[in-house]
């Protein structure tokens, strides 16, 4: 048995690659994480290509989805096409996974921003099977889902985790267990992080993520909310909870820390950043955590029927959208009519929060 390996999220900005240069120097990125549909309209420039080619021929890369929309109730051309680019993708280099984000994005400018909650239900959860099942056919590899770090109500908080478990038991998926993500949820509706942690099947772990964020002024609490911007130091209550975390996910392959690239840009903060990636490794060695001997995986052939669609879904999540993008009071949010959405329980900060993310990359 080994332990697990430790990597970056890769990211193609000159700030980021002046600071992890030390630690590719040294030979001490274990593993590359690359969001490959970033660059799905941009051809990559050639140092990229071959470093990515390089952890790709030693077995050492995996593949992270921002843009595919697990959730979107409707089946359109622009995830079609998006798979397309991915077949192609995982032909040019050989990814050891592929993984997204559990959530929605229907915004005209849906490669920016965040993607949204979903409440767990019988037809929204068979959307994110069939999904799924679409993007494991598409890439024949492993596929797993990342917890997200954004809520709008302490339900969707605690039910989270048995709704990635039973999206995935059918596929043999697998988790990302985001830390950061689970942070900040505990920090904006006072849950103990352990408790969310130990609310998810940590057995089907397989690669952890470790990132810092921000705080955003609140109008309703007295408490900032915190929010998964990528943009800071690792907080220190994230490194508190590692080993345990590390101890009870029994088929943990990978830790990746995360940063965006342009957020390094001064001595201090690369200094930050390449102290944050040595005390994960530090921890990772010493915790004694080690891959168990996990069953090969066979690439499986799927029976895809039409795509599962639901119109009032769909039009429930296009109507949402546009009520955050409005700046809709949260109250009138709160007593709009929902099937599927039970907004009546969300939190107004929360409300807000969701507004601002999405006028920011959806300005006009």
């Amino acid at each position: 048995m080994e332990r697990p390996l430790v990597g970056v999220s890769m990211m193609a900005e000159a700030d980021f690659v002046s600071a992890v240069l030390p630690l590719l120097q040294d030979n001490a990125i274990d593993v590359l994480e690359w969001s490959f549909d970033t660059f799905f309209e941009t051809e990559e420039p050639d140092w990229l290509c071959d470093l990515l080619n390089f952890y790709a021929g030693n077995d050492r890369l995996i593949g992270h989805g921002v843009y595919y929309s697990l959730f979107e109730a409707k089946w359109t051309d622009r995830q079609e096409i998006w798979l397309e680019k991915l077949k192609k993708e995982v032909c040019k280099r050989k990814y050891n996974h592929i993984t997204e984000h559990f959530g929605f994005m229907n915004t005209e400018n849906y490669h920016q921003g965040i993607p949204l909650p979903v409440p767990l239900h019988p037809k929204i959860l068979e959307i994110g099977k069939d999904r799924l099942n679409r993007l494991q056919d598409a890439v024949q590899l492993p596929v797993g889902v990342e917890n997200l770090a954004f809520s709008f109500s302490v339900e969707e908080v605690k039910e989270q985790g048995i709704f990635l478990d039973k999206l995935i038991e059918e596929m043999e998926g697998f988790l990302i267990l985001d830390l950061h993500n689970i942070y900040c949820q505990a920090c904006n509706f006072g849950v103990e992080m352990q408790e969310i942690i130990g609310s998810y099947p940590l057995h089907k772990v397989k690669e952890i993520h470790l990132s810092g964020g921000s705080w955003q002024n609140s109008v309703y609490r007295k408490k900032p909310v915190r929010r998964d911007t990528h943009d800071d130091a690792i907080p220190e209550e994230l490194f508190a909870v590692l080993p345990s975390v590390l101890s009870q996910c029994s088929n943990l392959d990978y830790v990746i820390v995360e940063r965006l690239g342009h957020t390094i840009n001064t001595e201090d903060l690369k200094q930050n950043f390449l102290d944050d990636f040595i005390k994960v490794k530090t921890i990772v060695e010493k915790s004694g955590c080690q891959k168990q001997n996990t069953k090969d995986w066979f690439p499986k052939k799927n029976i895809l029927a039409k795509p599962v669609e639901d119109a009032v879904l769909y039009e429930e999540q296009v109507r949402l959208t546009k009520l955050l993008f409005n700046h809709t009071d949260p109250i009138i949010i709160q007593h709009e009519d929902f099937h599927y959405f039970n907004t009546g329980n969300w939190d107004h900060e929360m409300i807000l929060t969701a507004q601002n993310i999405i006028k920011k990359w959806n300005p006009y």
